[in-house]
């Protein structure tokens, strides 16, 4: 009676009031099982007409060797391999064979990295996929970067896997984007590798205006040659598979990477209607790998510079910022304006830099900039960037106004508009540069608890450098035609 279900005790009691039912152990048995079959078998309908999976229950047969029935538990567990990953509130995934690659064959290139060089968490995310049966590769300016020899600062993979199967083989990640969703892969340390499922190109649609290329959504998913192929440039389209050490290339990227040149993928001018902001992704490459642009890829950005009004504006002012942070922002600036994209980015310092020498304390001021950022391995505030951007021509413009503030602040505010500069920023920009000439001058003791205050010294710092700097170069330039006098004369 011990083992008997608390919920059977009344059937129990009824029982009592028979002798030769309640002294039958086996008969008594036997209807409590009847009951309880009962009991689950109309749980399992009701569970089974919402999941459309309804179980069985075992024969005798099947009871008696201990082999699950069809449709039983037994036969819906996932096996332990397939649980391991898996989160605990999401399904198990299934492991399945990895199928062949669709689409075109890549040219494969046997190249193996130093397994120092790949960051160990990206190495651990292909491999897991990969496991699973999906395909997954490094992609993007990690595999550019290792090939070129620099140290790439983060690494990205891409995979056939949709977000939520990557998903259910990290419980260590996150499903983010409403735009296009990825999945974060979070490790120790706020280490975060970015996993995307392959994209490709949005079908071509009739549109009333077609000289209007201008993307605005691309959430398709696609194959790995597909999202290859709607990348911008070649350098940036190359795949890399850790397990087989091969560079996949569908796009010609591995002759770009050996002849240092910028291309793009497909007819530049396309591309560049199609995302304005891959003309400021040209520049930013060419001056950060020291690669030359291709003069079909230069002409296009010239012809459609126009475009980049276009654009969002938050995305102008971030590219525009990563040109000054990436450590070769003379480079990138002097590309800008000599393309001519800085008239339509920043009007007031083209005309500034058109008044002046092709040595003048701006350009020196940004080689300041970049040798600082080489020293400390790192980019200094945003707010300085922008005082370091802005300072001369907003200094002009400023000069012999005797408020200066409002000066300042009233060149600024094209600027901000067009650019959608946030307000701190440009605030910060404004308080540094005005209170620039009263410490200079040592009259800004009353700014000294100023949270500008320190970013103000640092602006100094490389003003003095850039001084240096031009007058070194111009002591060499008044050398070397002074050498050149002397030989003529000799001759």
């Amino acid at each position: 009676m011990s083992s008997l279900l608390a919920g059977d005790w009344h059937l129990v009691m009824s029982l009592k009031r028979n002798d030769d039912g309640f002294r039958s152990t086996g008969g008594l048995q036997d209807r409590l099982r009847r009951q309880r079959e009962r009991r689950a078998a109309r749980r399992e309908e009701e569970t089974g007409a919402s999941t459309g999976a309804k179980r069985q229950r075992r024969t005798p047969a099947e009871r008696k060797s201990g082999a699950p029935g069809r449709g039983s538990r037994r036969s819906f567990r996932a096996s332990d391999e397939d649980r391991r990953w898996s989160d605990s509130n999401a399904s198990p995934v299934p492991r399945r064979a990895r199928s062949k690659r669709p689409g075109p064959a890549p040219s494969e290139h046997a190249i193996e990295f130093h397994q120092n060089d790949i960051d160990p968490g990206a190495k651990k995310v292909v491999q897991r996929l990969t496991r699973a049966g999906y395909e997954a590769y490094l992609v993007g300016g990690c595999v550019r970067d290792l090939l070129v020899g620099k140290s790439p600062k983060d690494f990205d993979v891409a995979t056939s896997a949709r977000p939520e199967e990557v998903r259910a083989l990290f419980r260590n990640s996150r499903i983010i984007g409403r735009r296009f969703r990825l999945v974060h892969v979070l490790f120790p340390q706020r280490h975060v590798i970015e996993t995307a499922t392959f994209r490709r190109n949005p079908p071509k649609a009739s549109s009333a205006d077609d000289d209007d290329l201008l993307i605005r959504s691309d959430n398709f998913f696609g194959e790995a040659h597909e999202d290859a192929l709607r990348r911008d440039f070649t350098i940036n389209a190359l795949f890399y598979d850790v397990d087989r050490a091969r560079v996949l290339d569908w796009v010609g990227g591995m002759a770009h990477i050996q002849s240092t040149t910028i291309d793009t993928i497909g007819e530049p001018a396309v591309r560049f209607q199609e995302d304005p902001i891959r003309m400021l992704r040209a520049i930013k490459f060419a001056a950060r790998l020291d690669f030359g642009i291709e003069p079909r890829v230069y002409d296009a950005a010239v012809q459609c510079r126009g475009c980049l009004a276009m654009a969002a504006r938050p995305r102008l002012s971030e590219e525009i910022l990563r040109l000054m942070r990436g450590g070769a922002s003379q480079r990138s600036m002097w590309l800008l304006w000599e393309m001519g994209m800085m008239d339509i980015l920043l009007p007031e310092l083209s005309a500034y830099l058109a008044d002046q020498e092709d040595d003048a304390d701006f350009w020196q001021l940004l080689a300041a900039l970049d040798q600082r950022i080489a020293r400390d391995g790192e980019a200094p505030n945003d707010i300085l960037l922008g005082a370091v951007l802005l300072a001369e021509p907003l200094a002009e413009s400023s000069e012999g106004k005797r408020d200066r503030a409002r000066a300042i602040g009233r060149s600024l505010e094209p600027m901000i508009e067009r650019l959608a500069l946030p307000r701190r920023q440009a605030d910060g920009v404004r308080r540094i540069l005005t209170m620039a000439p009263k410490v200079r001058s040592g009259r800004g003791k009353r700014f000294q608890k100023s949270e500008f205050y320190g970013l103000t010294q640092q602006l100094f710092d490389l003003q003095n450098r850039a001084k240096e700097r031009l007058s070194g170069s111009r002591r060499r330039a008044d050398d070397s035609l002074d050498a050149e006098e002397a030989a003529a004369s000799k001759g």
